[in-house]
């Protein structure tokens, strides 16, 4: 393992994309702690906030604590719009782990206080408000844990059922394999996208998040399986003849046994890698559908969701902080992409060398 991850640190686009998951993923799983509000703060004064200013120098010059000033609302009468301007009269320190909204930490020990916050009475919204007046580094940091997990959730169905799938196809072949992948291929020939909206629109409007969430997991799971499993059946074909795989059957091992415990393993460098790589269609799945009002709903906060507000020009034009989730979304695909071809050429490497040792011997 150790010799794994010293070849994938080697290559620095593989080096740079795992740290900035590893990342990601921390500031999810901590994220009561470090989002300076809870995901169901809202401030309707403050809809479409800018990003709060944080200073470090004085209006006299000198080295200050960071501070920040509130923002205080107002119609402008030249401009036909409601401008914010910054209150100058007090200022606001920014402080580490103050005390705030309650939560349970990693949901489990009760506590108030948060990574960063300002004084009492001050507002500090990295990334501004959504027209709810909600702090978007909050809720991205409260979405990501449903944009960043559906993929994982996705893959603890999509992946046994495609081994298994394809394993029995693959091993008893003949009539079997062809009924078998003729139903593969006719669930790979359903327009996946198109599929994902139709279900997702007939779901009950009732359901809570958690529920819909659940839901799109297990849609997501079984519209993805087919592709996998087609591969799996092929690799077997391959590998059912070895020795190991005859010595096996000689001994009166079950069929089961074999394809359970020796031949599916064999097809772990390829899971691995399809693995890495399933994970951003998933990702970008799940933003698609909330995107389109179809996936997570208001109030709760995936990147999808959030992402909609900036479809609006004069969002994209005046708030252009809305489309932080869509750079987020960037961001997480393009490194598990990166990271999935510099396994995939990792594992590809070792097997040569593998089977090259194998065959001088």
């Amino acid at each position: 393992m150790g010799g794994f991850f010293s070849k994938l640190f080697k290559d620095k686009f593989a080096k740079a994309a795992f740290i900035i998951l590893a990342v990601l993923y921390f500031v999810i799983l901590f994220a009561d702690f470090i989002a300076p509000y809870s995901n169901t703060y809202s401030n309707r004064e403050m809809s479409y906030a800018p990003p709060s200013k944080i200073y470090t120098i004085t209006p006299e010059g000198k080295l200050s604590r960071p501070y920040t000033y509130n923002y205080i609302r107002e119609y402008e009468p030249t401009l036909m719009q409601t401008v914010f301007k910054q209150d100058r009269s007090k200022k606001y320190y920014i402080r580490l782990f103050p005390k705030a909204e309650g939560y349970k930490f990693l949901g489990i020990i009760p506590t108030h206080r948060h990574l960063f916050g300002t004084d009492c009475g001050g507002h500090l919204y990295l990334l501004g408000t959504d027209i709810n007046g909600r702090d978007v580094f909050s809720r991205l940091l409260f979405g990501g844990r449903i944009s960043m997990t559906v993929g994982f959730l996705s893959l603890l169905i999509v992946f046994p059922i495609g081994l298994l799938y394809g394993g029995i196809s693959g091993y008893f072949g003949s009539f079997l394999d062809t009924i078998m992948m003729r139903f593969a291929e006719a669930v790979m020939a359903i327009p996946s996208f198109y599929l994902l909206i139709i279900l997702a629109a007939i779901l009950p409007s009732g359901m809570t998040s958690v529920q819909r969430f659940a839901l799109i997991i297990i849609i997501l799971a079984l519209i993805g399986w087919a592709g996998f499993a087609r591969v799996v059946r092929g690799m077997v074909l391959s590998i059912k003849n070895e020795d190991f795989v005859l010595a096996e059957k000689t001994i009166g091992a079950s069929n089961l046994r074999i394809i359970l415990k020796h031949i599916l393993p064999q097809t772990t460098s390829y899971v691995i890698i399809a693995m890495t790589l399933s994970v951003p269609s998933y990702i970008l799945a799940e933003s698609g559908l909330s995107f389109l009002g179809l996936g997570i709903q208001q109030p709760d906060a995936s990147w999808g969701n959030m992402l909609k507000e900036a479809q609006e020009f004069t969002n994209i034009l005046y708030r252009p902080w809305l489309l932080s989730p869509g750079f987020l979304i960037f961001i997480a695909v393009l490194s598990f992409n990166i990271l999935g071809d510099a396994i995939r050429d990792i594992l590809a490497v070792s097997y040569t060398h593998l089977r090259a040792h194998e065959t001088r011997h």
